[in-house]
C-alpha cells in the first residue's frame, strides 16, 4: 500500500506515464473524467497530454490499454490540438490495437480513427491505415479494411479518397487468408455503392469466381445514391440538414437532390494507373512502318494496337507516333492497314484524353479526307477514331478543318463529315454551340441539303436536326430563314429523333449537372473495341463539367430547357410564339381588307384612295385615332399597313397626308405585334421618303419603330440594300445618317458588318459629297464599337478619302460607345434568356475578327520549305525561317491551316543556334497576331514549347520567349494554357530559370482572371517544391505566386495538397500558406449581366465569351463603368432620370470624356478581339482589396522594415519599393501604366483612376497610402499636363473621402502633405490655385491644426512664392478655425510669421502682414504681446496695415474678394461634376471664410468696451478687479412679443399643378424635385406651389408620404444657398431673401399641420435642424436686408419643429446632432450650444409628451451618446453644458418615470458599454433617499415662474446695476456676489442679453466667478482644474449673437 500511496499523490499526466499499470490505469480513468469536464477546446490543459496520447493507445497492459483508448477517444473528440497527434496515434492503433483479441479494443481503435477523420485529418488516417494493409498479421489487415469500409460508409467518397484504396484492392483479393478476401469483398461492395461502374475496370483482372460473386452482390444493391451520414467539423450545416431530414422520417425524395450533390461522380479513368508505352514500342517500329512489305507494316501496327489497349496512357511526346499513324491513314494503299492505324489512333485518343488534343488538328483533316473509302470496316474504324479524337479537343478548334472538307466533291466525304458533325453536336451544349460557331456550320450544311446525292442530304438533315435539338430553335432559326417549309419540317423531324449523349434532354446547365455517364464506361475502357456510343457517353461528363462551373447565363437557360424537356409543349410553345412573331405568313389583300374593316371605321376605308386630298387627310386622321385606341392583341398589323400601302400608297403627293401615314406606320410598329412580313410591305416606301425634306423625319421615326419591333440588324440590312438599289443620293445619305444614329440608340450587337462595309464602300465612291460625308460619319459610329481593325477594310481607298476617314476616327479616339437606349428591353423581356444575349453580344465582337480577310498560306508551306527549316546547315535553316517570316508579313491575316509549319517551327525552338531560336520566337509572335484567336488550336503543340524556352540560360532568349507567350495570350486568353498537365510538367522540371520565369508569369496573370480550369491544382505540388528550391530567386517567386494560387484554389485545397510532403517541409509550407492567406487578394468581380441589363446597357464589348465556354471577360472601360453604374442603380432600372446613382456618376463621365485617353485601346487590335485579347485582363477592379494590407504596410514602415517615405528627390529604391507594395493591390496593367517611363502613360493611368474612383471607393481607400505616394512622385515630374491631371484627381479624391467620412491616417498625411505644400510655390497661377483648393479640401479629412504645422514648415522654403502662399493659407486657417489651429502655441507661431515681415520679397511681406492682421481681427491686441519684439520698421508696417484694415478692406483683401469666390466656384464645380447632389457638403467653413475675406471689418470688429486686459486678469490671484464701462441698455420687452412671420413673397400658383399629370403623387414628386434646383426662380416657383397645397386643408393631405422627400429637398436648397448663392457676388441679395422667405414660410405651414409634421423621420429632422442652426449662425445673413425678420422666423420655425414633430424622432435627432457636433473638431462652440438649447426646450416639454415618446429608443440614443462620450471625456469639454444637458435629460426622465425607466433598456445589446445603467440606478437611489428635497435646478417647474412676479423693467435695472459693478475694477467681487444672490433667488433669470456682446473671456470670467462663490459658500474648496481650462486666452472671440439666443435661452438649465 505504501507504493500505492506514493503514486496516488502524483498529478494525472505523471500517473499516465508511471511504470505501474495500476497507476497508469488510474491515470487514464482520471484523464477521461478530466477530458469530459473541460469545456474549452483551446484550454492549455490539453497541451500537457500531446506527447502522451500515443502511449494511451499503445499501453502494454490490456486492461489499462482499454481505458487508455477511451481516454484517447475523449481527447481526440474534444481537444483543439488533437490533430497534431494523428500520425502517431493512428499508427499506434493500427499496430498495437488492431491485433488485440478483445473486440472492444478494436471497436475503440476504429472509433478513434473515425474521430480523427471527423476533425479533418482524413488523409493522414488513410495513409496510416493503408500502411497497415502491408502488415504481415492478417488480423491487422482485416481490421484496417473494416475501418476503411466503415469510414467510407459514414463519410462518403467525397472525404475518403478512393484512388489509393482501389490501387491496393486487387492485391487484397489475392490474399491467402480467407478473412482478408471476405473483408475485401465487403469493402468492394461498399465502394461500388458510391462509385458504381467506375469500379469495374480496376477489378477486371481479379479471379473470375470472385468477380462473379461481386457481380451478384452488386446487383442486389439499391439504385438510390448513398448519402453521407457522418460529417466533418466544418460540415455542421450539412449535419443539421441531414438530422432534420431524419427527424422528418428520412424522406428519400427530399434528400435526393442533396444526395446527388454530396456524391461526386467518379470517373473510372481517374482511378486507373497510367501506363507508359513509348518505351515499349518495338525498336524498329519507325523503320517497319515505312517498310515496303505490307506484312511488316502490319506487324508494327499490331504492336502499337496491343499497347494502346491500355485504358490510361502516361503523357509524353507522341508526335512522331501520331505522325507515323497519320501517314498510314492518309497514304497507305492497303485499306486493312488504314483501319488498323485508325484503331491505334482511337486507342491513343482514348488513353490520353485531353493530352491528345494537341495532335487532333493534324490528324482530323487526314481522317476526313480518307472517308472517300467505301469499305464498311474502314469507315467504321475511321468513325471510331475521329469520335475518340473529338472528345480530346473542342469543336471550335476543329471547325476550320471540318469546314474545309465540306466543299469536297466526293459525296461519301461530305456524307461522313456531316454525320461526324451531327455526332459532335450531340456532345455539345447550347453554350458551346454559340451563334458564332453555328453560323459557318449551318451555312455549309444548308448547301448539303440541296445536294444531288440523297445520302449527303440525309446526313445534312441529321446534323441540322441535332443542332436544332441542342442549341434550340431560337439559336438556329435565324440561319434557316431561306429554307422552304418541306425541308424545315424534315429538319424538325430529324431533331425529334435525335438522342443526345447524356440522355434525351436538350442541353443546358441542369443537364450538365445531372447527366450520369458513368454507366457506360466499362466496355469502352476494358480494351475491347467497345460500342462507339458508350464511349461517347463516357466522355460527355468530362466535356460538360467545365461549362457547368461557369457563372452567367447558360445555367438559367438550362433550367428552363430542362424543366420543359426537349419535346415538352412548354418549351415548344415558347419557341413557337417567337418564331410566329418573326415569320408571319403573307396574307392576301382580301383577307387584309376583311381584317382592317373589323377595326377601322367604314368611311375611313372608303376614303383611302379618294381623289380629294382633304378627304384622304381626314381619313388618315381617323385611321390614326383608331390605331391609338386599339389594343395590342387586337391590332392586325399586316392588314393595317397593307391598307396604308393601297393606292396611292407611298406615291402620295400631299405631304400632310404622307406625314400622318408615316406616323401611323411608327404607331403600328410600336403598339402592335409587328412582324418582318409587315415590315417588308412598308420599308421600300419609307426608304423612298427618307430623303424628303418634309417627310424625312417621320420616315426615320417609322424606321426606328420597325427596328425596335423587328430588331435593328435585320431592319438595317433591308434598308441599306433598298437605299443603294436606288439612285437618289439624298435618300442614300439620309439612310446612312439614320443608321449611324440607330447604332448609337440600339447598340452594335448582331449587326452584319460585312454587308455594311460593302455598302459604305459604295457610298464612299459616290459622286455626291453628302453621301460620302454620311458614310464617313457612319464609319465613325462603327469605329466606337469595332475599333482600329475597321480601318483595314478601307486601306485601298484614295489617300484624300482615307485622311478624312482617319480624321473621323481620330475624333472618336478615346470615346466609349454610349449605352443602348432602345431595342434591348423588349427582346430580352420576351426571351427570358440570359445566355442568348451574351451570344449576341459576343457575335458583335467576334464578327469583326471573322471579317478580316484571311489568307490561306498552307499552299506556300511546301515540303521544300519545311526541309529547309530542318536542314543541317544553320544558314539554310535561317533562310527557311526568313521565308516563313516574309510569307506571314505579306499575308497580314492568315487562316489557321498552316500545314507542316507547326512541327517545323517547334523543332527550331530547340535549335543549338540561339539566334535562330530568337528568330523562331519572333515568327511565332507574328503568327499569333496574324492568325488571331484561331491560334488557340496550336497552344498545346507550339505554345507549351515556347514556355519551355523560359528555362534557357540566356536572359535575352528568356525575355523573347516571355514576350512571345504574352503575344499568344493576347489572342487566346489563359484558359488553354492552364488546361491539362502541360504547365505542371514544365514546373516539374528542376530548371531554376524556367521555374522563376514561369512562376513570375503566373503571379502576373492569375490575379487578373476570374476563374481558372481545375487543372491548376496539378501545379501545386511543384509549387511547393519550388518553395524549398535551392535557388533563392525561385523560392521568392514561388512565395510571390502563392497568394494568387490560393485566390483561385482556396486555402483548404492548398492545405490538403501538403498531405504528401515530408513532415518538416509540410510545417514550413503550412506556415507560408497561413501568411499568404492574410495577403490573399480578392478575385476580380464578374460583371453582372443582370445588372448591366437593368440599366439597359448591352455594350458589345462587355460580354463574356460564351462561345468557347470561357469565363474570361474583356470589357472596355465604358462597359465596366456601366455595369457598376447598374449595380449602384438599385431597384429602379426603368427610370432614366430619377435614378440617383446614375446622376452620381454623370460627372465622372464628363471628366473623362474630354481627356485624350485611349481607354480600352492600348494595343493595336484590342477592341477587335473583344473576348480574347489583353482587355481580358482589364475586366476586374483596378484596386484589389487586400485584408489588413494598409495596416501591415504601416507596421512595416514603423518597424523600419521598409524605407520611410521621406526624401528631397525620389531615389530609385523608393520607386521600386512602391512598385513592390502596389503589386498585390493594384491591377497589373494599371501598374504598368503608372510606372511607365513615358508621361503619356501616366496620364492614361490617372484617367483610369478617375474613372474607377466612384465605383471602387473601398478599393481606393484600402490603397490610399500607395496612391498618395505615387502622386507625390508625379509632383517631381517636369510635365505640366501630368501635374494638372494629378491635381484634378486629388480634388475628386478628397471630395470622395469627405463623402465617405474618411479621415487620413498620420502615415498617409506625413508621406503626402509636405510634397503637396512644395507645389504651392509653382510659378504657374493655375497650379497654385489648384493646390490651395486641395489644401482647403483636405481640412475636411484631416484636422486643420495638424495641417497648420505642415504649412508652417512650408514657410521656411527658399522659394518666395511658396512662402507667400503658405503664409496666406495660414491666415485662412486662423480665420476659419480660430486660434486653436495655431500649433504648438499661438505665441510661437506668431513669432515665426512675424519674421517674414522683414522678408526681401514684397509678396512674402504682404502675405505675412495680412496673416497677422487676420489674427488681430480674431484675437485683438494680444497679438502684439505674442509677437514679441519687432524692429521699428516692421512694427510700423504692421501698425499701419492694421489701421488700414480697420478703415477699409485693403488691396490684398479686395484682390481676394475678386479671386477667391472664383476659386471656390472652380473647386465646387469639380465637386459637382463628380456628384450632383451631396456635393454641396464639400464646401467647408474654410470656403465660407475665404469668400468673406473682403468683409473682415464687419465680421470681426469686437466692441471695445468688452476687450479685457487678459494678462492682468490671468496673473491676478487675489481679488479680481476689472473696469467695466456702462452697459448697453437692452429693451427686452419686445423680444418676448410674438414674432411676425414675414409674408412669403411667392408667385402666382402654376395653373398646371393639378392637371400637369394625372397622378398626384408623381406631380408632387416632380415639384419637390424642383425645390432643390440650382436656379432660384425654379425653386421659388416650386415652393409657391407646395405652399398653396399646404395652406388648403383639403389638399394638404396629398403631401402625406412626401414629407421626408420635401424636407430633404429643402435642406439641400438651404445648403445650396449657404455654399453657392451667398458666395456669389453677382447674385442679387434680394433674390436670396425671397428664397429664404419662401422656404421658411413653407416649413412653418408644414409644421403647423401636426399629422404631416409627425411623418418626418429622425435622420431627416437631424439634417433639417443642422441646416436651420447653420442658417442662424451664418453671419452673412446680417448683410441681407430683413436679416432680423429672417432670424426671427427661423426661431419660430425651430420652436414649431420642436413642438409639432414626432417627439421620439426629434429628441433622437437632437441627441445624434449633439454627439456629431461634439465629435467634429471644426464645429463651432455656438453650434453645439444651440443644439443643447433645443434639447433643454425638449426637456421642458417632457412632462406633457412623456407618454407619446418611445423611451426604449431614446434610452438607446442616450446609451450610444454615453458610450461615445463617457463621463470623463465629457468633463474634458471646454464647456460644462454638454454634461449638464445630459444629466438634466436623464434626471427629468427618472423623475417622470421612476424605477420603470430601467425597463426601457431593451434595445441596448450590451449595457456595460456605457455608464447609463449605473447612472440611472444611482439617480433612482438618490431620489428615493431624498424624495423632493434636492432636485436638479434645471427641471424644477416652479423655478421658471418666480420671475413672473418681478416686473420686467425692474429686472433689467437690477441686472444692469449688477453688471456695472462687475465691470468696474473696484466692485467686481461685490458685483459677482450680487449676481450669484440674484440668480439663486430667480433661478431662471435671463442674463444672456447682458453677456452677448462681451468677449468669450468675459463670459468665462463671470461663470468662473459665480462657481467660485458657490464653492466657497458650500465649503467645497478650490475650483476644479476643468474650470481653469475655461479661461485659456487662446479661445477665439465670439462674434455678436443674433436675437435667436434670447428665445432659446429661456430653456437652459441654470
Amino acid at each position: 500500500m505504501g507504493d500505492d500511496s506514493e503514486w496516488m499523490k502524483l498529478p494525472i499526466d505523471q500517473k499516465c506515464e508511471h511504470k505501474l499499470w495500476k497507476a497508469r490505469l488510474n491515470g487514464y480513468e482520471e484523464a477521461l473524467k478530466l477530458f469530459e469536464k473541460i469545456d474549452d477546446e483551446k484550454s492549455p490543459e490539453w497541451s500537457k497530454y500531446l506527447g502522451l496520447v500515443k502511449k494511451f493507445v499503445t499501453d502494454s497492459n490490456a486492461v489499462a490499454q482499454l481505458k487508455g483508448l477511451e481516454a484517447a477517444l475523449a481527447y481526440v473528440e474534444n481537444a483543439h490540438v488533437a490533430g497534431k497527434t494523428t500520425g502517431e496515434v493512428v499508427s499506434g492503433v493500427v499496430n498495437k490495437v488492431f491485433n488485440q483479441p478483445k473486440a472492444r479494443a478494436k471497436e475503440l481503435g476504429t472509433d478513434i480513427c473515425l474521430m480523427f477523420i471527423e476533425i479533418e485529418k482524413g488523409e493522414i488516417v488513410q495513409e496510416e491505415i493503408l500502411k497497415g494493409l502491408d502488415n504481415k498479421n492478417p488480423k491487422i489487415i482485416v481490421a484496417c479494411i473494416e475501418t476503411l469500409r466503415k469510414a467510407l460508409s459514414e463519410f462518403g467518397s467525397k472525404i475518403i479518397s478512393l484512388k489509393p484504396i482501389i490501387k491496393v484492392l486487387p492485391k487484397l483479393f489475392e490474399s491467402r487468408e480467407k478473412a482478408v478476401r471476405d473483408e475485401a469483398k465487403l469493402f468492394a461492395v461498399e465502394i461500388y455503392r458510391w462509385i458504381r461502374d467506375a469500379l469495374r475496370p480496376p477489378l477486371q483482372n481479379i479471379n473470375s469466381v470472385q468477380l462473379k460473386e461481386l457481380e451478384e452482390e452488386w446487383v442486389k444493391l439499391p439504385l438510390s445514391a448513398p448519402k453521407q451520414s457522418r460529417f466533418l467539423r466544418s460540415q455542421q450545416e450539412m449535419k443539421a440538414k441531414f438530422e432534420q431530414q431524419q427527424a422528418a422520417g428520412g424522406d428519400a425524395d427530399a434528400g435526393g437532390d442533396d444526395g446527388d450533390e454530396a456524391v461526386p461522380q467518379v470517373d473510372a479513368y481517374e482511378l486507373l494507373e497510367a501506363v507508359e508505352i513509348l518505351s515499349k514500342l518495338p525498336k524498329d517500329f519507325y523503320d517497319k512502318i515505312e517498310a515496303k512489305k505490307w506484312q511488316e507494316r502490319k506487324e508494327a501496327l499490331e504492336a502499337v494496337e496491343v499497347l494502346v489497349k491500355n485504358p490510361k496512357l502516361e503523357a509524353g511526346d507522341y508526335a512522331d507516333l501520331v505522325k507515323a499513324l497519320k501517314k498510314v491513314v492518309g497514304k497507305d494503299t492497303n485499306v486493312m492497314l488504314v483501319a488498323l492505324a485508325a484503331k491505334c489512333l482511337a486507342g491513343l485518343a482514348t488513353g490520353l484524353r485531353k493530352k491528345f488534343g494537341q495532335y487532333a488538328g493534324h490528324v482530323v483533316p487526314t481522317i476526313l479526307e480518307k472517308f472517300k473509302e467505301k469499305k464498311p470496316q474502314v469507315v467504321q474504324a475511321l468513325q471510331e477514331a475521329i469520335d475518340a479524337i473529338f472528345l480530346t479537343t473542342t469543336l471550335q478548334n476543329l471547325s476550320e478543318d471540318i469546314l474545309a472538307v465540306m466543299d469536297n466533291k466526293n459525296p461519301t466525304i461530305k456524307q461522313q463529315t456531316s454525320l461526324f458533325i451531327a455526332r459532335s453536336f450531340r456532345h455539345c451544349n447550347s453554350t458551346v454551340l454559340s451563334k458564332s460557331l453555328l453560323k459557318p456550320f449551318c451555312a455549309a450544311l444548308l448547301k448539303h441539303i440541296n445536294d444531288s446525292a440523297p445520302e449527303v442530304r440525309d446526313a445534312a438533315f441529321e446534323a441540322l436536326g441535332t443542332a436544332l435539338k441542342v442549341a434550340g430553335e431560337k439559336a438556329v432559326n435565324p440561319f434557316l430563314t431561306d429554307v422552304d417549309k418541306l425541308k424545315l419540317d424534315r429538319i424538325k423531324e430529324s431533331a425529334e429523333k435525335v438522342e443526345l449523349a447524356g440522355g434525351s434532354r436538350a442541353s443546358g446547365g441542369a443537364d450538365r449537372k445531372e447527366s450520369k455517364p458513368v454507366a457506360g464506361k466499362a466496355p469502352a475502357l476494358s480494351g475491347a473495341a467497345g460500342d462507339k456510343d458508350t464511349k461517347d457517353n463516357s466522355k460527355s461528363g468530362a466535356q460538360k463539367k467545365a461549362p457547368a462551373a461557369k457563372s452567367g447565363g447558360p445555367p438559367k437557360k438550362g433550367k428552363q430547357a430542362a424543366a420543359g424537356g426537349a419535346g415538352s409543349t412548354g418549351t415548344k410553345g415558347k419557341k413557337g410564339s417567337e418564331v410566329k412573331e418573326i415569320f408571319e405568313p403573307e396574307l392576301s389583300i382580301e383577307v387584309c381588307e376583311e381584317k382592317a374593316s373589323a377595326v377601322l371605321p367604314a368611311a375611313c376605308l372608303q376614303q383611302l384612295d379618294s381623289g380629294n386630298w382633304k378627304e384622304r387627310l381626314a381619313c388618315m386622321e381617323e385611321f390614326q385615332k383608331a390605331v391609338e385606341l386599339m389594343d395590342r392583341a387586337e391590332m392586325p398589323c399586316q392588314a393595317l399597313v397593307r391598307m396604308l400601302a393601297k393606292k396611292p400608297g407611298w406615291k402620295e403627293t400631299n405631304f400632310q397626308v404622307m406625314q400622318i401615314k408615316l406616323h401611323i406606320v411608327a404607331l403600328i410598329a410600336q403598339k402592335g405585334t409587328f412582324s418582318k412580313t409587315s415590315a417588308q410591305i412598308v420599308l421600300d416606301g419609307l426608304v423612298d421618303k427618307i430623303g424628303d425634306v418634309k417627310c424625312g423625319n417621320n420616315a426615320k421615326e417609322a424606321l426606328t419603330a420597325i427596328a425596335e419591333a423587328c430588331q435593328l440588324p435585320w431592319t438595317a440590312e433591308q434598308v441599306m440594300s433598298m437605299a443603294f438599289s436606288q439612285k437618289n443620293p439624298k435618300n442614300q445619305s439620309e439612310t446612312l445618317n439614320w443608321l449611324s444614329n440607330a447604332i448609337k440608340e440600339f447598340g452594335f450587337s448582331g449587326l452584319n458588318v460585312k454587308a455594311f462595309i460593302s455598302n459604305v464602300k459604295t457610298a464612299l465612291a459616290a459622286t455626291n459629297p453628302a453621301v460620302r460625308t454620311s458614310a464617313i460619319t457612319l464609319l465613325g459610329g462603327m469605329y466606337l464599337y469595332v475599333g482600329p481593325p475597321l480601318r483595314m477594310f478601307f486601306e485601298d481607298e484614295k489617300p484624300a478619302l482615307l485622311s478624312q476617314i482617319d480624321a473621323e476616327f481620330e475624333k472618336m479616339q478615346g470615346q466609349t460607345p454610349p449605352a443602348p437606349t432602345r431595342g434591348n428591353t423588349r427582346h430580352v423581356a420576351g426571351s427570358g434568356d440570359d445566355g442568348e444575349e451574351g451570344d449576341e453580344q459576343e457575335d458583335a465582337g467576334n464578327d469583326v475578327v471573322d471579317l478580316l480577310p484571311r489568307t490561306d498560306i498552307s499552299d506556300k508551306i511546301t515540303s521544300e520549305l519545311v526541309s529547309k527549316i530542318g536542314d543541317k546547315n544553320w544558314k539554310i535553316r535561317k533562310e527557311g525561317l526568313d521565308e516563313v517570316a516574309s510569307i506571314i508579313n505579306e499575308a497580314k491575316f492568315i487562316q489557321p491551316s498552316i500545314g507542316e509549319l507547326a512541327p517545323a517551327l517547334k523543332s527550331r525552338l530547340n535549335d543549338s543556334n540561339k539566334i535562330l531560336v530568337q528568330q523562331t520566337l519572333t515568327i511565332l509572335q507574328q503568327l499569333a497576331t496574324a492568325m488571331g484567336p484561331n491560334i488557340k488550336q496550336h497552344v498545346k503543340n507550339l505554345g507549351i514549347p515556347i514556355v519551355t524556352i523560359l528555362g534557357d540560360s540566356k536572359s535575352n532568349v528568356r525575355a523573347a520567349s516571355l514576350t512571345t507567350v504574352n503575344a499568344w495570350i493576347e489572342q487566346t486568353g489563359m484558359k488553354e494554357w492552364l488546361e491539362g498537365e502541360d504547365l505542371s510538367e514544365e514546373l516539374k522540371k528542376e530548371n531554376p530559370f524556367l521555374r522563376q520565369e514561369l512562376l513570375g508569369w503566373l503571379a502576373e496573370k492569375l490575379p487578373t482572371l476570374r476563374s481558372v480550369p481545375s487543372d491548376l491544382v496539378l501545379c501545386v505540388p511543384h509549387l511547393y517544391s519550388c518553395l524549398e528550391d535551392r535557388n533563392g530567386d525561385v523560392r521568392k517567386k514561388a512565395q510571390d505566386a502563392l497568394p494568387f494560387f490560393m485566390m483561385h484554389l482556396g486555402f483548404e485545397k492548398m492545405a490538403k495538397a501538403t498531405g504528401k510532403l515530408k513532415p518538416t517541409s509540410k510545417d514550413q509550407v503550412l506556415a507560408m500558406l497561413e501568411k499568404a492567406k492574410a495577403n490573399m487578394p480578392a478575385k476580380p468581380a464578374p460583371l453582372s449581366k443582370a445588372s448591366s441589363r437593368a440599366i439597359g446597357t448591352a455594350a458589345a464589348k462587355s460580354q463574356v465569351a460564351s462561345g468557347s465556354g470561357e469565363d474570361y471577360s474583356s470589357s472596355t472601360m465604358e462597359s465596366k463603368a456601366d455595369a457598376k453604374k447598374a449595380k449602384a442603380g438599385g431597384t429602379a432600372p426603368k427610370s432614366k432620370h430619377s435614378d440617383a446613382s446614375t446622376n452620381l456618376t454623370k460627372g465622372n463621365s464628363n471628366l473623362t470624356k474630354n481627356k485624350p485617353t485611349k481607354q480600352g485601346i492600348q494595343g493595336k487590335k484590342v477592341p477587335s478581339k473583344s473576348n480574347l485579347k489583353e482587355d481580358d485582363d482589364r475586366s476586374g477592379p483596378v484596386f484589389i482589396l487586400v485584408p489588413n494590407g494598409k495596416e501591415q504596410r504601416m507596421k512595416d514602415e514603423k518597424g523600419l522594415k521598409v524605407l520611410k517615405w521621406n526624401f528631397t528627390t525620389p531615389r530609385d529604391e523608393y520607386i521600386e519599393q512602391l512598385k513592390t507594395q502596389m503589386s498585390s493591390c493594384v491591377a497589373r496593367w494599371l501598374q504598368d501604366e503608372m510606372f511607365h517611363a513615358d508621361f503619356q502613360h501616366h496620364n492614361k493611368a490617372i484617367a483610369v483612376m478617375v474613372e474607377h474612383l466612384d465605383n471602387e471607393r473601398d478599393g481606393v481607400i484600402s490603397c490610399l497610402d500607395l496612391i498618395l505616394k505615387w502622386l507625390t512622385l508625379r509632383f517631381f515630374d517636369t510635365n505640366t499636363s501630368v501635374l494638372m491631371k494629378v491635381l484634378e484627381y486629388l480634388k475628386l479624391l478628397f471630395a470622395m473621402l469627405n463623402q465617405e467620412e474618411y479621415h487620413l491616417t498620420e502615415n498617409e498625411a506625413t508621406s503626402f502633405i509636405p510634397y503637396l505644400v512644395l507645389k504651392v510655390g509653382e510659378p504657374k497661377d493655375v497650379i497654385r490655385r489648384d493646390v490651395r483648393a486641395i489644401l482647403n479640401r483636405m481640412c475636411l479629412v484631416y484636422p486643420a491644426s495638424k495641417m497648420f504645422t505642415f504649412i508652417m514648415e512650408g514657410t521656411k522654403s527658399k522659394n518666395s512664392k511658396q512662402r507667400a502662399e503658405c503664409l496666406e493659407e495660414l491666415g485662412c486657417l486662423v480665420e476659419s478655425y480660430g486660434m486653436n489651429v495655431c500649433q504648438p502655441t499661438p505665441g510661437k507661431v506668431l513669432k515665426e510669421i512675424a519674421i517674414h515681415i522683414g522678408d526681401r520679397d514684397n509678396t512674402v511681406r504682404n502675405a505675412a502682414l495680412n496673416t497677422i492682421v487676420t489674427v488681430y481681427n480674431v484675437h485683438g491686441d494680444q497679438v502684439f504681446k505674442q509677437i514679441g519684439n519687432l524692429s521699428e520698421k516692421d512694427m510700423s508696417m504692421l501698425e499701419e496695415r492694421i489701421k488700414r484694415s480697420a478703415k477699409r478692406p485693403n488691396a490684398t483683401s479686395a484682390k481676394q474678394v475678386e479671386e477667391k469666390p472664383q476659386r471656390t466656384q472652380n473647386a465646387s464645380a469639380n465637386a459637382n461634376m463628380l456628384r450632383k447632389g451631396p456635393a454641396e457638403d464639400m464646401s467647408s467653413k474654410l470656403n465660407q471664410a475665404r469668400n468673406m475675406s473682403g468683409h473682415s471689418e464687419t465680421t470681426h470688429a469686437v466692441p471695445r468696451e468688452f476687450q479685457l486686459d487678459l494678462d492682468e486678469i490671468e496673473n491676478d490671484n487675489g481679488t479680481v478687479r476689472c473696469e467695466m464701462p456702462a452697459l448697453v441698455q437692452h429693451k427686452l420687452d419686445d423680444i418676448f412679443e410674438p414674432v411676425l412671420i414675414p409674408e412669403p413673397k411667392i408667385r402666382a400658383v402654376s395653373p398646371h399643378f393639378d392637371d400637369m399629370h394625372s397622378n398626384t403623387a408623381s406631380t408632387i414628386n416632380f415639384v419637390i424635385s424642383q425645390v432643390a434646383s440650382g436656379d432660384i426662380n425654379t425653386s421659388i416657383q416650386a415652393l409657391a406651389q407646395i405652399d398653396e397645397v399646404l395652406r388648403q386643408e383639403d389638399k394638404a393631405e396629398a403631401m402625406s408620404g412626401h414629407i421626408d422627400q420635401f424636407l430633404i429637398a429643402t435642406f439641400m436648397q438651404l445648403r445650396l444657398i449657404y455654399n453657392t448663392h451667398m458666395a456669389d457676388e453677382k447674385l442679387d441679395k434680394d433674390e436670396i431673401v425671397k428664397l429664404y422667405s419662401c422656404i421658411i414660410g413653407n416649413m412653418i405651414s408644414l409644421f403647423q399641420i401636426e399629422s404631416l409634421a409627425r411623418e418626418a423621420s429622425a435622420g431627416v429632422l437631424k439634417d433639417l435642424m443642422h441646416g436651420l442652426i447653420t442658417l442662424m449662425l451664418d453671419s452673412r445673413v446680417d448683410d441681407l436686408e430683413e436679416d432680423q425678420q429672417i432670424i426671427k422666423s427661423v426661431n419660430l420655425l425651430v420652436v414649431k419643429v420642436l413642438e409639432k414633430s414626432d417627439q421620439t424622432n426629434i429628441l433622437s435627432a437632437l441627441l445624434v446632432l449633439l454627439q456629431d457636433c461634439l465629435l467634429t473638431t471644426a464645429s463651432s462652440p455656438k453650434f453645439s450650444e444651440l443644439v443643447m438649447k433645443c434639447l433643454w426646450r425638449m426637456v421642458r416639454l417632457l412632462p406633457e409628451t412623456i407618454n407619446t415618446i418611445n423611451l426604449d429608443r431614446i434610452m438607446l440614443d442616450i446609451h450610444i451618446f454615453m458610450k461615445v462620450f463617457p463621463k470623463e471625456k465629457l468633463k474634458q469639454c471646454k464647456s460644462e453644458f454638454p454634461i449638464r444637458t445630459l444629466k438634466t435629460l436623464i434626471h427629468t426622465l427618472c423623475k417622470l418615470k421612476g424605477p420603470k425607466l430601467l425597463d426601457h433598456l431593451t434595445m441596448i445589446d450590451n449595457k456595460n458599454e456605457s455608464e447609463l445603467e449605473a447612472h440611472l440606478c444611482k439617480m433612482m437611489k438618490h431620489s428615493l433617499d431624498q424624495t423632493g428635497s434636492k432636485s436638479d435646478k434645471g427641471t424644477e417647474k416652479g423655478a421658471s415662474r418666480t420671475d413672473e412676479k418681478t416686473p420686467k423693467a425692474k429686472v433689467n435695472d437690477i441686472l444692469a446695476e449688477i453688471f456695472k459693478k462687475i465691470g468696474s475694477k473696484e466692485n467686481t467681487k461685490e458685483g459677482l456676489a450680487e449676481l450669484y444672490e440674484y440668480k439663486k433667488k430667480y433661478s431662471d433669470a435671463d442674463i444672456e442679453p447682458f453677456l452677448k456682446n462681451s468677449s468669450q473671456f468675459f463670459q468665462s470670467y463671470v461663470e468662473r466667478g459665480l462657481r467660485l462663490i458657490e464653492m466657497e459658500r458650500e465649503g467645497k474648496g478650490r475650483i476644479p482644474s476643468t474650470a481653469g481650462r475655461q479661461s485659456t486666452p487662446d479661445l477665439p472671440a465670439v462674434q455678436a449673437i443674433s436675437p435667436y439666443s434670447c428665445i432659446l435661452h429661456r430653456y437652459a438649465p441654470q
